[in-house]
């Protein structure tokens, strides 16, 4: 689930790094085709400054001799039901460490029989807020520091079930109340997130079947997704 992300530079974009003051936007890394192992950047709160951070976009890693290497352990998304889950990999970062990754869309692969699927979603006069964990690492002989990042995942959505029937991703609603409590470090009351736990898109969105994520041939014309999140799309934090 969601293991493509477009990262344009738009007017969207551009308004959602304003709105979530950022002090450093112009850091923001752009491109089209972002996948797992990449890096990405990620907005972080650190004594009340909120800046964006490059991390790699594979939350757990190992450390090799000289350096770090993505996990055998797949980790780029992290699955809502091990968020409390003690001893999970998101069980501290998601009361110590949560992070939104800023994109214009998403990508998606659903199987078909021995062949696979993609599709890409990009939103309507929008940037999405993903909700995301992170972790710091140091290299035990080097000294290098690096940090690593994942989506959460939620439930399917019934919009979604065409294009990815397994789980979508977790979007954050456009509310300052909410982005405030999950980029505050100090906030560990992780169970005003309950609601931010079920599927729920936010977005109009248009979706283009295509070819491969690396070529990015359209196949076919584009569709609109209109997902009736009008509720969702409203969830506030509640103590």
């Amino acid at each position: 689930m969601c293991g493509r992300l477009n990262v344009i530079d738009d007017i969207f974009v551009q308004a959602l790094m304003e709105e979530l003051r950022i002090n450093n936007s112009d850091e923001m890394l752009f491109s089209r085709f972002k996948m797992p192992t990449n890096d990405i950047s990620i907005v972080r709160e650190h004594n009340g400054e909120r800046s964006l951070q490059t991390a790699s976009w594979w939350l757990l890693q190992q450390t090799t001799y000289d350096g770090f290497k993505p996990s055998r352990f797949t980790s780029f998304n992290t699955r809502f039901d091990k968020l409390n889950q003690p001893n999970s990999a998101g069980f501290n970062a998601f009361r110590e460490s949560r992070c939104i990754v800023i994109a214009k869309g998403f990508g998606e692969t659903e199987k078909n029989g021995s062949s696979y699927i993609y599709h890409d979603f990009v939103a309507e006069n929008a940037a999405i807020a993903f909700g995301g964990l992170y972790r710091e690492w140091q290299h035990p002989r080097t000294g290098e520091s690096r940090v690593s990042c994942s989506i959460i995942t939620n439930p399917p959505h019934p919009d979604l079930l065409p294009y990815h029937s397994k789980a979508s991703p977790m979007i954050l609603p456009k509310d300052e109340a909410v982005m405030d409590a999950w980029l505050s470090p100090e906030n560990q009351q992780v169970d005003m997130f309950d609601e931010l736990l079920k599927p729920a898109l936010r977005h109009d969105f248009i979706a283009q079947q295509i070819d491969k994520p690396s070529l990015h041939n359209a196949i076919g014309k584009p569709s609109r997704l209109i997902p009736n999140d009008f509720l969702a799309s409203q969830c506030t934090t509640t103590e």
